[in-house]
């Protein structure tokens, strides 16, 4: 369970740091790099970095979004057909963006597993 918070910790500080350097994808290098030092079991490999990328998304969308009374969000979420809801999309931005690091934290516990040869 410790494994766990910490890995969530690390994922969203790493995502933090990179992402004021990177472009959008440093959220999935920031999950493989925790999946590479900070092992996790079973299913908690996907969800502990998708939720805190999720996470992480989510309220910075917010953050931006409620900085012009989520003007833009209304405009794309109407020119994305979900119903002018700016909510919606960003919990749609969160989740994409927790899809790509839990992926990506997949791929970092599986290139532990062939570099340890199992």
């Amino acid at each position: 369970m410790t494994k766990n918070i910490i890995n969530f910790i690390a994922t969203i500080i790493l995502g933090v740091v990179l992402s004021l350097f990177l472009p959008w994808w440093s959220v999935m290098t920031a999950a493989l790099a925790t999946s590479l030092f900070i092992p996790l079991k079973k299913a908690a490999v996907f969800f502990v970095p998708f939720l805190a990328i999720l996470f992480f998304w989510a309220v910075y969308c917010f953050m931006l979004s409620s900085a012009n009374d989520f003007t833009l969000a209304k405009k794309i979420s109407q020119l994305l057909q979900i119903g002018g809801n700016p909510y919606l999309l960003i919990l749609i931005t969160g989740v994409i963006g927790g899809l790509a690091a839990g992926i990506a934290a997949v791929f970092g516990k599986q290139v532990v597993a062939i570099s340890k040869g199992r």
